[in-house]
Parts: structure tokens; sequence; C-alpha cells
């Protein structure tokens, strides 16, 4: 069995970031991840921190280094770490008693190398015949040099980036070396090789956006999503755990999905995300026992005790939205935003404040702020029932909307846009447009804020999609899917909705009725838009992303 000793340089003195090693990186000394990979590295014998400074000399103790005094002399600005690293070795064969085999270099700035990685790269060297490995990534780009003041290629082609020949540049990460080779002049030998490592496991700190972009990642959490969408159930629950995935790009996801539900998948394949198909629950507690995962966010609708449980036993973290079930009591966090909840339990949160609105509407013009009287009549009528539509209202207003086509309200034809989502087949149901009866159908809308903005009264179904509406300000006439959906609040007058009940207990005469009558009352209308404007729906998504990632569990206003 070879000897293995890693040498940890940690000077006291840092002009571009003050105190750099013993500074707290997300929680943790800087000087802590070089000896951390160093000591999970099963290869490695013996690890020692050589340091001129009695706190990084303390820190190095607490972590479990060897502490070698660095002399004066080696500790100014001008010296190389070849003496550095030659008289820290000699210390150490002279305490323990043995010749060393390998020595490698680890710099206490490189925070992102991983144990995995330098087993690895140590692994291969053993097995090879060089002197020495320098870690370094393959980074080739069409580069330019000045020569007697003229600027020239390095380059004897222009190729695209994928083509061009590599470029490896040195990485701070480590330098592995035959004993023989370590001298007070040099560490590389004559036979050197470069060991490529991950770009994200190169970054070497030498300046404070080095620092900040290490600590980024440091802190970044593994978040699975599990969530399905299908007809019964709708797709909101995938549209909106899209969106929590947007949001949290600084942090590794994964949607894990049930294949069987195709629609859902999907969309979140368009999307480009990543997913992990199973076939039932088991699946996924085995992924979670097989991968470390900081945070599962279950949007599932109600879950069970014993299954939140399970969930727990293998994550950090729990967050359930839209859970009424008896798992919820379980969950660190609990976030309804379709509900309203009179108890203040700590971990619930309910209310329209946690409404995860799509990026499309964060960015709306108010183009609707300044119109004229005329404009604020009744011009388009905008249907959508949602992703799924399971009660098929659309197809009950298609069929109104074909029956009164050429009947005017207030003097003017109207337009009617239909859109369905990708869980409704507008084929199956016999839906299409009808440009001479101004019947537009629009399917999957990628862009649903685009139509929302062109509308003057929309009818639609009592889930997210009235949040949306009321981001935009379009008042509306809302039908419940099912009895679940009468659960949903918001959907008032109190809100800027007229809510007309289970869908299927309303009559199409009353539905068309009330189109008509609104269609005609501009002040009720417009007092519907001021009720809807009143709420700050823009907030949620980012409120929702901090009580997921477990940044603030005290947010005020829970249950408004």
């Amino acid at each position: 069995m070879k000897k293995v000793l890693a040498v940890i340089p940690a000077r006291g003195g840092s002009k571009g970031i003050p105190r750099k090693n013993v500074r707290l990186m997300n929680g943790k000394p800087l000087l802590y991840y070089a000896i951390r990979n160093a000591l999970e590295c099963e290869l490695i014998t013996d690890v020692a921190v050589t340091s001129d400074d009695e706190e990084i000399k303390r820190i190095a103790g607490i972590y479990g280094a060897s502490v070698i005094n660095r002399d004066a002399s080696l500790a100014k600005d001008h010296v190389t770490l070849d003496p550095v690293i030659h008289d820290a070795v000699l210390q150490m064969e002279d305490i323990n008693k043995v010749t060393y085999d390998i020595v490698i270099t680890m710099q206490p700035t490189s925070p992102l190398l991983k144990a995995f990685t330098l087993t690895r790269a140590l692994q291969e060297f053993m097995e090879d015949e060089k002197d020495s490995y320098i870690s370094g990534t393959n980074q080739p780009h069409l580069a330019w040099t000045k020569k007697q003041g003229d600027y020239v290629p390095l380059y004897e082609k222009r190729l695209n980036r994928q083509q061009l020949p590599p470029n490896y540049l040195e990485a701070g990460a480590f330098v592995i070396s035959r004993r023989s080779c370590v001298k007070s002049d040099s560490r590389l030998g004559t036979k050197i090789s470069v060991y490529e490592i991950p770009v994200n496991e190169s970054i070497d700190i030498d300046s404070v956006n080095d620092w900040i972009l290490c600590e980024a990642e440091l802190a970044r959490k593994r978040i699975v999503f599990r969530v399905d969408g299908y007809n019964k159930i709708g797709m909101g629950h995938v549209y909106r755990c899209i969106s929590l995935a947007q949001c949290l790009l600084g942090h590794e996801v994964l949607f894990v999905m049930n294949r069987k539900h195709e629609e859902g998948i999907q969309k979140v394949k368009g999307m480009f995300m990543p997913l992990m198909e199973i076939e039932n629950e088991e699946e996924f507690y085995q992924y979670l026992e097989d991968n470390k995962t900081d945070i599962v966010v279950l949007d599932i609708l109600d879950t069970a005790s014993a299954y939140v449980k399970k969930v727990r036993k293998r994550t950090s973290r729990v967050v359930t939205i839209e859970d009424m079930g008896e798992g919820s009591k379980y969950a660190d966090a609990v976030i309804n935003a379709l509900y309203y909840k009179s108890e203040h339990e700590k971990n619930y949160y309910f209310g329209e404040r946690y409404i995860c609105l799509r990026d499309e509407f964060m960015i709306l013009p108010d183009i609707k702020k300044n119109r004229t009287e005329e404009q604020k009549k009744v011009l388009e009528i905008l249907v959508l029932f949602g992703g799924a539509d399971p009660s098929n209202l659309t197809k009950r207003v298609y069929e109104m909307a074909r029956i009164h086509a050429n009947q005017k309200i207030e003097g003017r034809h109207l337009k009617y846009t239909f859109i369905t989502g990708p869980a409704y087949s507008c084929e199956e149901h016999g839906i299409y447009s009808i440009p001479e009866y101004n019947i537009e159908v629009i399917s999957d809308a990628k862009r649903l804020s685009d139509n929302m903005v062109c509308a003057d009264l929309a009818i639609t179904s009592q889930g997210r999609t009235v949040y949306e509406l009321a981001a935009v300000g379009v008042p509306a006439i809302v039908l419940a899917q099912n009895e679940r959906e009468l659960l949903h609040e918001f959907a008032q007058m109190e809100n800027g909705f007229l809510n007309l009940g289970l869908g299927r207990d309303v009559s199409d005469d009353t539905i068309w009725e009330t189109v008509g009558w609104l269609c005609k009352a501009p002040e009720i209308r417009s007092q519907m838009i001021r009720l809807q404007k009143k709420h700050d729906l823009l907030g949620g998504i980012r409120r929702v992303k901090s009580i997921i990632l477990g940044e603030d569990d005290s947010l005020e206003g829970r249950n408004l």
C-alpha cells in the first residue's frame, strides 16, 4: 500500500480577500473543504496543513489535519509553493518516521473540488508512470496574444468551439507528485500530465466574484418535485412545479412522475426539465434512499400519513402543496394558496399570497390602463377551463357561442377565443375555429398572458387560472369543475369574480344571460378589475421559493 501525503498550504495573509482561508463560506471556514476532501479520500495516508498563522493552525486541528509550522521566511509573498511543500514533507516524514511515495498539493482556495474526483485522479496516477498530474480544465477558445504591438491569433483556423483543439487551463485544485520529484525548487518532474476535472469543480478563489460563485454552488440544494398531471386532476400541478423549478435555477432540480400519466410528462419534457419516470411509489422511495436529496416537494393533492413519513425518512425537508390530507401534518411546510384556513399552524401557509404565477405574468405591460370608454367595451371573450377540463365545460360554452354567433351585444358581434390545454382533445370533442362565427380555438397556448391581455371578459373554472386573470385584470365568470374546486375561495365577487357555482348545476341559459348582463355593465366590470388588482399576486412565487428552501418560516399574513 503506497503512502500518500496531502499537504494543504494556507498562509495567514491575503490581500484580495482579507483572512480568506479562515472566513466562513456557506457556514464553514474555507480551509475546511480541502481538509474534508483529503480526509474522505481513502487512498491518502496523512493530511497536513502548513501555515504561519495560529488561527489557521487551530482550525486545521479542529477538522482533523496534522499541523506543520511554516517558517516566516516561507510565508512571504514572493515565495513559491515548491519550497513550502518540500519543507512540509520533510517535517511530516520526520514526525511519522516514514518516507512517502506520493505527495499531493491541495489548495484551500478550491472548495468545489469533490473527494470523488480527487480519489479517481489518485487511482489513475497510481496506475500511470507519470511524474506528476496537474488538475486542469479543457476550455478551448479563439484566443489572441500581443506581439510587438500587434494582436495575433493563437489559432491556425477559425472553428466552432467544439471543433477547436484541446486547451487546458491549470486549476488550483491539486497537483499529484512522486515523492522523488518533490524538491525545494520543483514538484513536477519531467513526465507531466494534465488530469481534467469538471469546470464546476475548478474555481480557484482569487477575487470576491470567485467567492460569490463558490458560495452559491456550495449552497446549492438537490430538490425533487413529485408531481403528476392528467385529465382527472388537471395540469395545474405540473405548471406550478415548472414555474418553481425555473425560479430555483441555482439549485439542482428533478421531476419524478408516474409514467402512466403521459400528459404531464410531455409538458415537463417540453420544458427540458430533468425527469425521472417511475412505475410506482416504491421506485420513488428507492431513489430517495440511493440519492442524497435535500428537499422533496409533493404536489400530488392529499397525502396519507404513511406516505409522508416514508419520504421524511429519506430526505431533510418535505414541503407539500394543496395538501388537505393527513400526511400534511408530517410535512415541514404546507402551502395551500387555493384554500383558506382559520387555524394558525406553525408550518401552514394559506391564501393567495402563495400563488405561483408563471414568469410571463411578471413582465406584462398594463396596456389596458388608459383605454377610452369605447375601448373598454367587451369585444373579446376568453374561454379557458384549464389544461384538462375534466367536466368538459369548454364544449358547453363552445356550443353556446355557435348558437349565439349572429347575436349582437351592445350593438356588436363578439369574438370568442377558446384556449384548451394539452390534456384536452379538441378533435375528440368536435371543437375547431370558425372564422365566420368569430370563434378562434387555440390548443395549448405558449403564452397564455398574451391572450388574457387582449380579453375584455373571461369564462373560466375555479382553479389557478383565476389568479392569472386577476394579475392581468380580466373580469371573469367562474364555473367550478368539481366539489373540490368549490373550496377554492378566491374566485368570489369581493375579489373581482362572478361565481356561478358548480358548473354541472348551472344551466346554459344562466351562463349566457350572465354573459349578456356583464357585457352591458361597464361599471361592474371596472369595479371587478379594481378588486382583482388590490392583491399582491406577483410576489407569491418568491414567498413559496423561500418556504421550500426553509429560508423563512415566519412569513406574515399566512391566512389572508
